[in-house]
């Protein structure tokens, strides 16, 4: 990996070192000034900007760590030891003017993705996809390949890889289908199937897991990809004591047209040439405590999103958890879908 790919000026944006960040396994940015090292920043340091409602338009420099961890090029043999010794797993090694010569990486073989997320996982799966039509003319959205497998076993999968082994799917239309797959492959984990008489929504179903699930669960639809450290999202939502965390991702979205703002008078009192706006949205999964299942009125259909607003209007603690936009991949409509076989055949 070239050490241009890990340097940013100090007057970058916020949004312009999140989708850096997305071209770096590691996490961290170095932060330049006129070409100097200065300072260091994280996707964590990001993420507490942006919940303590931080600009996104926010300069790098407002963000950045300037107390950074580095070595001396004549420290280089003591890298391993000192990134063992602050639990670091990329660091600069600089010459006497502060320019970055190399970054070391941490990435001997004994580093391992911890398995330590031993949390049930709920997937919405009863849906009839009606974006995805003619797909799901055949086949459950579940089911629907990407690449070699559907993209629920995608899902699961990456739950699994984090040490995850219990999943409920609640299901309804083509729900067979959905049970005789994954009676036929081989997994290491196990799938409890929870059956949906009638629709009841992305929350509803949830009152069927009565008495099945006592702990805090994540609550996934059945169409998205997630590329984060789910450990790292439970702890965040333990840590808050939220009842409920929303998984939101940063979307850009430039406007192809020139935007025009009139005064009362009738008069153009601003215009802005293809401005881009800058928002988190809903990626569709959350952490979640019990008490929501045990609170569900039974045989209601209910968005998932309105049970949160009832808990908001009552005052229970709803938090959200930021990741950039490029860990998101939602297949909930056919161009969407395209887009998610791409990222995962260049994987």
């Amino acid at each position: 990996m070239d050490v241009l790919e890990f340097l940013i000026d100090e007057e970058a944006t916020m949004i312009n070192a999140m989708e850096q960040l997305d071209k770096t396994s590691t996490k961290i940015l170095f932060v330049t000034k006129r070409g100097n090292f200065v300072a260091a920043l994280t996707d964590g340091d990001i993420r507490r900007w942006i919940l303590k409602k931080g600009n996104l338009d926010a300069k790098v420099k407002n963000i950045a760590n300037y107390n950074p961890k580095f070595l001396y090029e004549v420290e280089k043999n003591k890298s391993k030891e000192f990134m063992k010794m602050n639990s670091i797993e990329a660091l600069p090694i600089v010459d006497d003017n502060m320019n970055i010569l190399t970054v070391i990486l941490w990435t001997d073989e004994e580093v391992e993705l911890k398995r330590n997320l031993e949390v049930p996982v709920v997937i919405m799966a009863g849906g009839l996809g009606k974006r995805l039509y003619p797909y799901t003319k055949i086949l459950p959205k579940p089911l629907i390949p990407i690449g070699e497998i559907p993209i629920v076993e995608h899902i699961i999968n990456r739950f699994n890889r984090h040490g995850s082994d219990q999943f409920y799917l609640v299901v309804n239309h083509k729900k067979n289908m959905i049970k005789a797959y994954f009676n036929e492959i081989e997994k290491a984990y196990k799938v409890d199937y929870v059956d949906e008489d009638k629709p009841l929504g992305t929350g509803g179903g949830l009152s069927l897991l009565k008495g099945k699930i006592n702990s805090t669960f994540i609550l996934s639809n059945c169409d998205i990809l997630i590329e984060e450290d789910y450990e790292k999202i439970y702890n965040y939502h333990k840590k808050e004591n939220n009842l409920i965390t929303m998984v939101c991702s940063l979307k850009n979205i430039k406007i192809p047209y020139g935007v025009i703002e009139i005064s009362e008078t009738g008069e153009i009192e601003s215009m802005k040439e293809k401005p881009e706006l800058s928002f988190f949205t809903n990626t569709g999964m959350y952490i979640v405590e019990p008490k929501i299942i045990e609170d569900l009125e039974e045989d209601m259909p209910i968005g998932f999103p309105d049970i949160i607003e009832q808990y908001k209007a009552k005052g229970e603690k709803i938090g959200i958890y930021p990741i950039s936009e490029n860990s998101w991949m939602d297949m909930g409509q056919i161009d969407e879908m395209e887009e998610m076989r791409r990222r995962l055949d260049a994987d």
